[in-house]
């Protein structure tokens, strides 16, 4: 048989072979790939059963973070350590009320049959004072968690003392009897008793109940404030923050033996 007979003959069988071997080429490719997609899902259920346990654990321990008995060590924890009251004041309310402040001085004369005055001298003072209160962080604090509600037993409000005198809108007035002339004096005496005397103003019972209710807001905003950086009030995990100051019914004492001093 001569060559070209036989390539001829070659090139036909690979011409009636080429489609089968086609088709047996793409049952192969296809094989491989459902074997693959068969095992993916196993690869794909173990990652991500690793990542959920991963998360899980994460989550229960931010959890035990935010627990009855843990709370407050959560809390004291976030707050910053300060060597001094500077810088570790949280301001929780200020009011400025106009003070009056009054002298009076009457001299009189006693004779063995009669008396005379010599007249009263009186002097008046009327000055704008501000009133701050805050509470120590280093103080010692107590949180509860009770059916989502985040009980807060929070330190003892204090005054900033001395209170804040605006000189600039002082006021002053005198009368002065028909024999007297103290008038200088006596408003210098007044004057120098204001500042001793809004001191005590100041830490007056009555006062600081006055203004108990603004530091009740503002220790309910800084402690949301803070639930709300540790997620824990955006995810629902607390629902109302109640405070509770010293002296009031219902308030917890903390444990002084945390106390930072």
């Amino acid at each position: 048989m001569s060559k070209e007979r036989q390539a001829a003959k070659r090139d036909s069988s690979i011409y009636l072979w080429r489609w089968p071997i086609v088709v047996i080429l793409i049952t192969l490719f296809a094989l491989v790939a459902f074997i693959n997609v068969l095992r993916t899902p196993g690869k794909i259920i173990e990652t991500t059963g690793k990542g959920a346990a991963d998360i899980v654990d994460s989550l229960s321990v931010a959890a035990e973070k935010f627990r009855r008995g843990t709370i407050t060590d959560t809390f004291t924890a976030s707050i910053p350590e300060f060597n001094s009251d500077r810088g570790g004041l949280l301001e929780l309310a200020k009011v400025t009320a106009t003070e009056t402040f009054k002298s009076q001085d009457e001299l009189k004369y006693d004779f063995n049959w009669f008396e005379l005055s010599a007249g009263t001298t009186t002097t008046e003072i009327r000055v704008p004072v501000t009133y701050r209160y805050h509470l120590r962080m280093r103080d010692p604090w107590r949180l509860d968690v009770v059916n989502g509600v985040c009980m807060v037993y929070a330190p003892e409000i204090r005054p900033s003392q001395p209170p804040a005198l605006h000189t600039d809108k002082m006021e002053k007035s005198s009368d002065e009897g028909w024999a007297r002339f103290n008038v200088s004096e006596q408003m210098d005496d007044l004057e120098k008793a204001i500042t001793p005397t809004i001191r005590n103003y100041a830490s007056d019972d009555r006062r600081i109940a006055s203004v108990r209710e603004n530091c009740r807001k503002t220790v309910e905003e800084f402690v949301e404030s803070w639930l709300l950086r540790e997620g824990q009030l955006s995810e629902g995990r607390f629902r109302v923050v109640k405070v509770y100051f010293p002296g009031e019914e219902g308030f917890i004492k903390p444990d002084f033996s945390k106390s930072r001093d």
